[in-house]
């Protein structure tokens, strides 16, 4: 049996915990010592797990491993994949992303 369980995300974001955990206490934020999943998370507003906006997804090894940066993934662009350096400022990253906008939430 298969079971449907609805979530309010409009956008799936996969970030690379690996990449985020090299990075240790340096990363993104105004001074430079968040993880970009984290940030990512919290200006996603309204909610977690499935009841948040959008849902970031902290993965595994995505076996890319760049020195200094994250590798992110977009779920709605699954073939182009995106290698943001450390200090990149959170809001281009979102505007990558297209989260900038905000999205009409399909009605449960």
């Amino acid at each position: 049996m298969i079971l449907d369980l609805p979530a309010r995300w409009r956008a799936s974001i996969l970030v690379c915990a690996k990449c985020e955990k090299k990075l240790g206490k340096k990363g993104f934020g105004p001074k430079g010592k968040q993880r970009l999943s984290k940030l990512l998370r919290k200006r996603a507003g309204g909610g977690k797990g499935r009841k948040a906006g959008v849902g970031v997804i902290s993965t595994g090894c995505l076996k890319v491993c760049p020195r200094y940066a994250v590798t992110v993934v977009d779920g709605a662009r699954p073939r182009d994949w995106m290698i943001v350096q450390m200090g990149t400022p959170v809001e281009q990253v979102e505007a990558r992303l297209g989260l900038g906008e905000p999205m009409a939430v399909a009605a449960e």
